[in-house]
């Protein structure tokens, strides 16, 4: 593959690219670019984690970009996620592999790395404190938003250390593209901004789209504040969800007739049932109009806007191609006796925010 289709296929996947001159660049100079996305190990897997970003992690790939997938165990002991339990954190990490490999991510091809394990030398440390020098106690606190935490929250000391920690993971783990959703936008920007003063290599930020949760837009119509979060269970579809399940929570989703800017079960369509089958078909009854199928998500918004599909025929549709995608995911926690323990530990362990 040129280096013009690896360009075309990592940039479908940003929602925004800083610098788009910059990831050019680096595609057309560098044969295997590193890339990296870390997750805190603090709960079940929900479709943003074990759906999506399966099928953004996979293009990655195609586009022979090195991924690694950091376990940021420290982080959510830091956070105080599971309650504080490292242990119980390092089972939840075991878990994620397990959604991972279920998802389709071919494992053997990314690079699987705990903070814990970065974090065990001096070398490290030196490079959060170098960090953190460059950092205003004002610009920490609002950093906080990458930890779901708000400056305006009371936040213990080690919270404090979260932001530097997470830049410095940057430049450890040698960087090249920083591909993260768009609520980890602060710490990218930080980590250029870092790159620059210190001389360090400055990493492209390449931003995925965060899907919004069942409710929709909130008040303020901010997409981060309305993402899909697992601590919100209430906004989610998780992959252990039945196919009854899915569908009574996609009933009660945000969806008004015509409203294409405020939809989650659209989102859900162009950034995940579209990226994954080329024709999305609905069936209803002859009375309504009989079955209907699309060949591209710009088919389903217009018929939608339009009029011509009712909400309850899309909710249909939706609910009907997210089961196809999660069931290889429940079968496996239900089937695979590793798997359906850590699944087990994890759903019966108390969450903390």
């Amino acid at each position: 593959m040129d280096s013009e289709k690896r360009f075309e296929l990592v940039k479908s996947i940003g929602e925004e690219i800083i610098t788009e001159e910059e990831l050019k660049t680096l595609l057309e100079t560098n044969d295997k670019p590193i890339a990296y996305d870390g997750f805190e190990p603090s709960g079940l897997a929900h479709l943003p984690f074990g759906v999506y970003r399966a099928l953004t992690l996979k293009k990655l790939l195609e586009a022979n970009v090195h991924f690694k997938l950091y376990l940021a165990d420290y982080f959510a002991f830091v956070n105080n996620k599971l309650e504080g339990d490292l242990n119980l954190i390092n089972t939840c990490g075991d878990y994620f592999i397990e959604v991972w490999k279920a998802a389709g991510i071919p494992i053997k091809k990314v690079e699987i790395i705990k903070a814990s394990e970065l974090m065990d030398s001096l070398k490290y440390w030196n490079r959060v404190l170098t960090v953190a020098k460059n950092m205003t106690l004002n610009r920490t606190k609002r950093a906080m938003s990458i930890a779901g935490r708000k400056e305006t929250d009371e936040l213990h000391t080690a919270q404090l250390f979260y932001p530097a920690m997470q830049v410095a993971d940057i430049f450890e783990m040698d960087v090249d593209i920083c591909q993260l959703g768009l609520d980890q936008r602060r710490a990218n920007i930080l980590a250029r901004e870092v790159a620059e003063k210190m001389h360090w290599k400055k990493p492209v930020a390449l931003h995925h789209h965060m899907l919004l949760g069942l409710q929709g837009l909130d008040k303020s119509g901010d997409v981060i504040d309305s993402k899909m979060s697992k601590s919100k269970p209430e906004t989610c579809i998780f992959v252990h969800d039945s196919f009854e399940e899915i569908k009574k929570k996609i009933n009660t989703a945000y969806c008004l007739p015509k409203d294409i800017v405020n939809n989650p079960l659209l989102d859900y369509s162009k950034h995940i049932i579209f990226q994954e089958f080329k024709e999305m078909k609905i069936e209803r009854p002859e009375k309504f109009g009989g079955n209907l199928a699309f060949n591209s998500y710009a088919e389903l918004e217009t018929a939608f806007a339009s009029g011509n599909l009712h909400p309850l025929d899309l909710k249909n549709g939706v609910s009907f191609y997210l089961n196809e995608l999660i069931k290889p995911i429940r079968g496996h926690f239900e089937k695979d006796a590793k798997a359906k323990k850590l699944y087990e530990a994890v759903r019966d362990a108390k969450k903390t925010r």
